[in-house]
């Protein structure tokens, strides 16, 4: 799909809004009534087509799901109403008790959690993890109960990268499904479904939102596997998505190309600045030149988002904290992928959420800053860092 059939794709709908609307109408209503009993009867035969309860279907939650996975080049999309419960859903689809699953130590902490403090003493599920930028990570990792691989392509916190295609059809070779959280690039910059991928995930929270005033969370895939995971994981949990924030979702796709590409411009020049900065130690980022994995970024990737990570030099936490207090534009905050610009400590929440081994697994210290680029001045973003980091 081109550029400007995405645009396309994600501005139009007059052709099913009633009196011409050029915004489409919010079904707020929790139920559907029907004329006789034939029709209500019909329509439970085909629920997955059917308007019967809007914990189940809702025509402007189907409208931005049509529209989702087309974008994503996928045959269905399911909403979800956070990212987790995404994952939750996704994981639960593709494994049974006593399933192994391979992943990537640099996981997103709460998906982390809930495979290794949840899934495990519960349902006896193994996970082994990889540092997974070789393919042959996984390929030695495979045992015979494996029934997932888990990538996250670029990681949470270190941003690594995964050859999603090698390692999509090395699952295909062995019967192991595939589930990769696509977040960090979204779906203008990274097409991992054309790249051999089962089943592709988004916290639709961050770039797909972009406001931030939507928790939501979305899976792509066949027609196949997410009507399976729509009539199980999905009612039978319960975890549906309101209307109303299916709407303002439709609202951020008519901005997003020309969104990203600002995120992209503006980070990019961020990332320039803090890779010749003297009180920085390194920084993290696909898009800069000094990305280590430059060449499967080119391959894999469009473009390049505004999250990234750079370490400070230093390890003094009150130098740390002055810092992080001294700036003004980026807001000190959890989440990213809005307009704003953020910024982020990961080892405050991970030191919370995993144990101190698997947090100095992850490769991170308390210098190494985590930042969302927003849609501001890109002047003015420097600017801040800048003054910033003189008081290191």
């Amino acid at each position: 799909m081109n550029k400007a059939n995405i645009e396309t794709l994600l501005a139009h709908d007059s052709e099913r809004n009633p009196n011409g609307a050029v915004v489409p109408p919010i079904f707020q209503n929790s139920l559907f009534t029907f004329e006789n009993w034939d029709a209500i009867n019909e329509a439970f035969d085909h629920r997955m087509d059917s308007f019967i309860y809007t914990r189940g279907r809702n025509p402007t939650v189907k409208l931005v799901e049509e529209k989702l996975a087309a974008l994503c080049g996928g045959e269905k999309a399911q909403l979800f109403p956070s990212g987790m419960a995404a994952i939750s859903a996704a994981i639960l689809h593709c494994v049974n008790a006593g399933d192994h699953i391979v992943t990537i130590k640099n996981l997103y902490g709460p998906a982390n959690n809930f495979i290794s403090s949840y899934l495990k003493p519960k349902f006896n599920v193994e996970v082994t993890y990889v540092t997974g930028k070789e393919v042959s990570d996984f390929e030695h990792a495979i045992r015979p109960n494996t029934r997932l691989i888990y990538l996250e392509s670029p990681s949470s916190a270190v941003f690594s990268l995964q050859d999603i295609e090698a390692i999509a059809q090395l699952a295909k070779d062995r019967g192991i499904k595939t589930l990769i959280d696509n977040t960090w690039a979204s779906p203008i910059f990274q097409k991992p479904l054309a790249m051999g991928i089962d089943l592709e995930m988004h916290s639709c929270s961050k770039y797909i939102g972009g406001h931030s005033d939507v928790v939501a969370g979305l899976i792509v895939g066949t027609k196949e596997d997410v009507e399976s995971i729509s009539l199980k994981e999905f009612e039978w949990i319960g975890a549906k998505i309101a209307p109303f924030e299916a709407w303002l979702l439709l609202r951020s796709l008519r901005t997003l190309p020309i969104r990203m590409k600002q995120h992209q411009e503006n980070a990019q020049a961020v990332a320039r600045f803090l890779e010749n900065h003297p009180k920085v130690q390194l920084i993290r980022y696909p898009g800069a030149n000094s990305f280590d994995q430059k060449e499967l970024a080119k391959k894999q990737m469009t473009g390049f988002t505004g999250l990234m990570s750079f370490q400070l030099k230093t390890n003094d936490l009150e130098k740390i904290k002055t810092f992080v207090n001294s700036l003004k534009y980026f807001h000190l905050g959890v989440s990213w992928g809005g307009h704003e610009s953020l910024i982020y400590a990961p080892a405050i929440s991970y030191l919370k959420e995993l144990s101190r081994e698997q947090f100095t697994g992850l490769g991170i210290s308390l210098g190494d800053m985590r930042i969302s680029v927003g849609l501001e001045n890109k002047e003015d973003l420097i600017g801040d860092l800048d003054r910033a980091l003189e008081l290191v």
